[in-house]
């Protein structure tokens, strides 16, 4: 993700002549199973030597939302922490029902916004 990412806007800056990215503005959804940490180490370790360098990745998290065909609940998804591992992981029944739902927000990861100077 974060070399796809480090592309894409290396292309857009291309596409405007720019000669610097400041900031990268970033819509990660709670479900996407992308670790911020992570995403911000490749995000600098990739985009060294090249326009992006120095600038700053702003990651925003997107919350998840689903949707119950069989109530017609549509709203937050709960998080359980797992017993042992300590693990939070969705839940994917609806809070109101009990039936499986479908997720309609928080597994996207969106570039919002660039910065960047010509």
């Amino acid at each position: 993700m974060a070399v796809r990412l480090v592309d894409t806007v290396l292309r857009e800056a291309k596409k405007r002549n720019s000669k610097k990215v400041l900031e990268v503005h970033l819509l990660v959804g709670r479900l996407s199973l992308l670790g911020h940490e992570q995403l911000r180490f490749w995000y600098k370790t990739l985009g060294k030597g090249t326009i992006i360098e120095g600038s700053k990745l702003r990651i925003s998290v997107e919350k998840a939302e689903v949707s119950c065909g069989n109530c017609g609940y549509r709203g937050p998804i709960h998080f359980e922490e797992g017993l042992y591992d300590h693990i939070v992981f969705p839940t994917l029944r609806c809070p109101r029902c009990g039936s499986f739902v479908e997720v309609v927000k928080g597994r996207d990861c969106l570039i919002k916004s660039i910065r960047m100077v010509a």
